[in-house]
């Protein structure tokens, strides 16, 4: 079974973060996987996504063109990736900073307020680990028991004061339910 995520947002929502977080916590189960990062010219503001690809088997290619799972942090990228989503797919969306309806009824749509939810818990920019957590809690991405020890594998002895914020944001997103 193969998964094809892309993540996509502005540059500074830990987008490229995000999906080294999956990657690691794939490589920690034994899956096969990739990450290919993709950004405009300016790092903070700019565009960002990320493709990632979880698999059972060696992966061909690590372009993700149709995925199975879109996580919106912004309308543009909304727009932009929307229509890509295979049908039955799922879409994840900050519904903080993006308050248009789904433009497709062929996809799950999961609406999560994660830079308010975030903000509102002393989390600020870390709405993507709150995206996450629901991604995790909605398709079983990962085991539970591997979020900790792939947030080990991310965050730099440096900004270890983070290790903690991140995980009490992916555990909001487990816990959000619409």
């Amino acid at each position: 079974m193969e998964q094809k995520i892309l993540i996509a947002g502005f540059g500074g929502q830990g987008i490229l973060f995000s999906g080294k977080f999956l990657v690691y916590a794939g490589m920690l189960e034994g899956r096969e996987v990739t990450w290919l990062p993709s950004y405009g010219p300016e790092m903070r503001g700019g565009t960002a996504n990320c493709s990632v690809i979880f698999s059972e088997s060696p992966v061909g290619s690590p372009i993700v063109a149709t995925p199975d799972l879109l996580v919106a942090m912004n309308l543009p990228s909304y727009d932009k990736f929307e229509h890509a989503v295979v049908p039955d797919g799922r879409v994840f969306v900050d519904s903080s900073l993006i308050a248009r309806a789904p433009g497709r009824v062929d996809v799950a749509t999961f609406h999560l307020p994660a830079t308010t939810l975030a903000e509102e818990n002393g989390l600020i920019g870390l709405a993507n680990m709150v995206m996450l957590g629901k991604l995790i809690r909605e398709t079983g991405l990962c085991d539970r028991e591997t979020i900790s020890a792939a947030m080990g594998k991310v965050v730099p002895e440096r900004k270890r004061d983070l290790f903690d914020k991140n995980l009490m944001a992916i555990q909001i997103g487990l816990e959000y339910q619409e």
